[in-house]
């Protein structure tokens, strides 16, 4: 019998296996991760270690199989679907089985590619790398099956949250041992890239613990779906239409054909500006800080991501209130400024600016050719603008408050040029970001309260910033303006602000006040012997992912601390996804009612 009658025969049990092993494969990537976790994260008895080593072994060996079955078995499903990165894995794995098959040659040809395929190391490269690309498939396949965004979004972010807080707790993480309520607390506020914290994280975790922190840090601020829909769509284009409609309002692309380009975008912009910041903040380390090169790589590589993604983690003594970086490291506070700013404006406004680049680029192209070339009259879309002007303009108005307000307070003693760069940097930081360089405890009371108002509104929609954004801000004051002058809509810029838009901004300003009030109930009964100020202050910075504190998160009970990580988890996800997603979707009969006006005065 030949292969194609044999295949064709056999179709449906072939078809049925490779369903099977679309079940089991995702579960032994899983299982792999967690080996390779626990073999990383502690230190083993040989006995332990073997162990260990078999379960790796026996995830590898469904890898191949599962390889081999889609080459052999499905071979044009295979050649169609799979990328060229994905095959560069699957070529990995399938060099992986090498070792197991033949033995280690006395004599090798290449003695770098023998030290190579025969290394633990690139076993646990491998078949890490292949649990990750499968386990993005798998997640990709569930949103295919229709699954509620909302909650699927949720879902992702509870999931590595609660990995994080095992992985935390690892001896190779942590100096010292700490608490799960601790740990929980910081892999919660790393995810929602808050910045709460009951420990001092520069003394608490290893190297190994900030890179563990780190990662949390960028797949809470990107997004998991980014992740996945980026490996899903890169590594295979076997996405379903469902699925790409998805990842299009996720990461907001106008057509399904510039997928991929905006999501390389994404992620090769922020690579760029993390990378770009990175190297900043490393020539601007003063040497009076008294680091050798490995610490400059750590501080500079790790306070670059987590301004960028707004997290508000230091892993400096004391964070950005070190009174050595606060003498002779102004230009750190500059490019820490730029860079939360830049997390903190939206990726919707990234990718405008790229077609306004692009557009004008075009424009002088064809300038350059004597051609005509056809460029839109307004590249700057209606939300790009109000994002810009409102956040531009809030920015402007703290500053110059904060410095009229502190100037002889905090800011005293500092020179003028301190007390610039310093009221720039408090005016953006509690917008999302929660870093402090000047202990927010000793802030007048005036102050404080600017403050908590900055940290309601927050950054923009669909950033790393937090709040209720500040297009939710743009929206409900532009509506008032409307109701006041008597005007039917909304409008700005020449544009009508739709309908949806407003009760959106409305839905969101009183579901964020009623979260507010919930949860200030409860730590009020969980601590009644705190203070009412720090109590709200706190609050308000878990609920809208800031990260500030007057300094009494470490002195929290745990059942104050797991309320604080509900309240951080609902402010990142966001309160109407995640109503929305438990709700589901009723059918709107609303139209079949009649219409009668109610008095509001």
């Amino acid at each position: 019998m030949g292969y194609g009658r044999f295949t064709h025969h056999f179709n449906n049990a072939i078809r049925n296996g490779n369903s099977v092993l679309a079940v089991i494969t995702p579960i032994m990537a899983m299982m792999c991760l967690i080996c390779l976790t626990v073999y990383f994260g502690f230190d083993h008895r040989p006995d332990d270690a073997r162990r260990l080593l078999h379960l790796i072994r026996l995830s590898q060996s469904v890898f191949i199989f599962n390889v081999l079955y889609g080459l052999i078995l499905m071979f044009r499903t295979t050649l169609r679907t799979n990328r060229i990165i994905k095959w560069i894995v699957d070529i990995a794995v399938l060099l992986s089985l090498l070792p197991l098959v033949y033995p280690r040659p006395a004599h090798p040809w290449l003695p770098w590619m023998e030290s190579l395929l025969y290394s633990r190391a690139f076993l646990f490269a491998v078949t890490g790398a292949y649990s990750v690309v499968e386990l993005c498939y798998a997640l990709m396949r569930v949103t295919s099956r229709r699954t509620n965004p909302s909650l699927l979004m949720s879902g992702s972010f509870l999931f590595f949250i609660l990995i994080g807080s095992f992985v935390l707790m690892l001896p190779k993480c942590t100096i010292t041992p700490i608490s799960y309520a601790d740990s929980l607390f910081v892999a919660t506020s790393a995810v929602c890239i808050t910045g709460l914290t009951p420990v001092d994280i520069a003394t608490t975790f290893t190297p190994a613990g900030l890179l563990v922190l780190a990662l949390l840090m960028q797949i809470g601020g990107l997004g998991v779906l980014t992740f996945t829909s980026f490996f899903a769509l890169f590594f295979s284009g076997s996405t379903s239409v469902y699925n790409q409609l998805l990842i299009r309002d996720l990461i907001y692309s106008k057509t399904m054909n510039a997928l991929i380009p905006t999501l390389l975008y994404i992620l090769g912009f922020t690579m760029v500006i993390e990378i770009a910041g990175a190297a900043a903040i490393y020539l601007a380390i003063p040497d009076s800080l008294g680091l050798d090169g490995t610490d400059k790589l750590i501080f500079a590589g790790f306070h670059s991501l987590s301004s960028f993604c707004n997290a508000g983690f230091s892993c400096l003594p004391d964070g950005m209130a070190n009174p050595i970086l606060m003498a002779d490291g102004l230009s750190i506070y500059v490019v820490t400024s730029v860079l939360i700013f830049a997390g903190a404006i939206g990726f919707p406004i990234l990718v405008n600016f790229k077609e306004i680049a692009g557009g004008h680029l075009r424009k002088l192209w064809g300038r350059l050719h004597h051609r005509r070339v056809n460029v839109p009259l307004h590249l700057f879309d209606l939300n790009t603008k109000l994002v810009l002007v409102t956040s531009l303009g809030i920015l402007a108005f703290s500053t110059v408050a904060f410095l009229t307000l502190e100037y002889d307070n905090t800011l005293a003693g500092m020179s003028w040029d301190q007390k610039l760069v310093q009221s720039v940097f408090n005016s953006l930081t509690p917008r999302s970001a929660g870093f402090v360089s000047v202990d927010p405890a000793d802030f007048m009371t005036v102050t404080l309260f600017l403050v908590v108002i900055q940290m309601w509104i927050g950054g923009s929609s669909q950033s790393l910033g937090g709040g209720i954004k500040v297009n939710t801000v743009a929206a409900i004051f532009l509506n008032m303006r409307s109701v006041i002058t008597g005007q039917q809509r909304a409008r700005a810029f020449d544009r009508m602000i739709s309908v949806g838009s407003i009760r959106r901004a409305n839905a969101v300003v009183t579901l964020a006040i009623g979260a507010f009030i919930v949860f200030t109930v409860a730590e009020l009964f969980l601590e009644p012997d705190m203070a009412l100020k720090p109590l709200l202050f706190e609050v308000t910075s878990a609920l809208f992912t800031v990260g500030s504190s007057l300094g009494v998160t470490s002195s929290l009970c745990d059942a104050s601390k797991v309320t604080l990580c509900l309240a951080m988890f609902v402010g990142r996800v966001g309160i109407i996804s995640l109503l929305a997603g438990l709700a589901g979707t009723r059918r709107d009969k609303s139209q079949y009612f009649p219409e009668e006006n109610i008095i509001i005065n």
